[in-house]
């Protein structure tokens, strides 16, 4: 019973998968996937599922019921009575919804099947470690959590065997002090490397929510490809509009300014950041800048360009740009960008028009492996 039961729910992981696949961009654009604050799952919406209804026959015979109506009529008294719900009637069945869920990794493995994502290469693996416990054995002492059921089993029932206590007809294995066997273990350090996200977004007037909703799904789905790649990630938060400031997850994706946009602010502050906490060396960092392409000046844009080549690029794995399209915005700075930067294999840049933008963004800014 227990092999079967492994065995569907085997089955059932892997349609919830399939399912996952085939919808994957359709979550993303629409932000069906994003797990709640701190957890290590997300809730999967699976198509609906057909509640077993009786059904009447086509064959014109007669049955075993009694009294008036005709077949089909519904069992009530008397003519039927008007509804006092609230809406009009329908004549469309309701939907019957299924949610299941899923790990965040398998959530990045999906998605770095689906995008044909390269494994990222960290750097500075040998700088870090974390202690690791593997167990290597079974021990004849050591603590009931951790006694082995199968080898304590087997041993009992060769000491029967051998004793000629064993009575096949009553298969009763009872073991004793001596049939006890347990895991052991031994703690290994494994070198591994921590990485830093820096998120940048213009909260000036001219980004408005949708354009803010399109940067946290994003965001989401890189923090979940990343996360499956590194044993720790620390993610920092810089909102700017002629100012920068660092802040919180909460008031980065809730906060709206009226100034005007000077990105050079922001830029400055994201390479003080990781002059003092991250050196390059050791961490893999990762600055992600989202706009709507308007900056104040040509002054200023030049000075945006001088501290990404000076300060920020050669300290990152990749510094990527997504520029989200807005009523009110302009959309020079990725040209600027692409200008300066063009061949440069570790500056990304992409443009995301609207919601469905989403998916072909993560691709570009993650396609790389680095």
């Amino acid at each position: 019973m227990g092999l079967r039961i492994d065995q569907d729910y085997g089955r059932f992981r892997e349609i919830v998968r399939g399912k996952i696949r085939e919808n994957l961009r359709k979550y993303i654009s629409r932000g069906e996937l994003m797990g709640k604050e701190g957890g290590e799952t997300v809730s999967v919406p699976l198509p609906r599922i057909e509640l077993p209804r009786f059904k009447f026959g086509d064959r014109q015979q007669g049955g075993v019921g009694q009294g008036d109506g005709e077949p089909g009529d519904p069992l009530s008294q008397g003519e039927p009575q008007e509804g006092d719900g609230q809406g009009e009637a329908g004549q469309d069945e309701g939907e019957h919804a299924l949610e299941t869920e899923i790990s965040l990794a398998e959530l990045a493995e999906i998605l770095g099947e689906e995008l044909e994502l390269p494994r990222i290469e960290p750097r500075g693996a040998h700088k870090l470690v974390t202690e690791n416990v593997r167990y290597t054995g079974i021990h004849r002492a050591g603590p009931e959590s951790l006694r082995s059921f199968k080898r304590t089993f087997k041993a009992a029932l060769k000491r029967q065997i051998a004793s000629v206590q064993y009575n096949p007809d009553n298969p009763v294995i009872v073991p004793v002090r001596d049939d006890k066997r347990y895991r052991s273990w031994k703690v290994q350090q494994l070198p591994y490397s921590n990485a830093v996200i820096i998120y940048m977004m213009d909260v000036s007037g001219s980004m408005g929510d949708e354009q803010k909703e399109i940067v946290r799904i994003e965001s989401f789905w890189i923090d979940t490809w990343l996360r499956s790649q590194y044993k720790g990630l620390q993610s920092r938060y810089i909102i700017h509009d002629a100012v920068a400031r660092e802040v919180d997850k909460e008031t980065f994706f809730r906060t709206r300014e009226s100034g005007g946009t000077m990105i050079s602010s922001a830029y400055r502050l994201c390479a003080d950041i990781i002059e003092k906490d991250y050196p390059p060396s050791d961490w893999n960092i990762y600055p992600f800048h989202f706009s709507d392409g308007d900056n104040w000046s040509v002054d200023d844009t030049a000075t945006c360009m001088g501290i990404l080549r000076e300060r920020v690029i050669p300290a990152c794995n990749q510094f990527s740009y997504g520029q989200v399209e807005s009523p009110y915005g302009s959309g020079q700075f990725i040209k600027d960008l692409r200008n300066q930067f063009h061949g440069d294999e570790k500056v990304a840049c992409s443009e995301i028009p609207d919601r469905d933008g989403i998916y072909p963004s993560i691709k570009e800014f993650l396609k790389a492996g680095r």
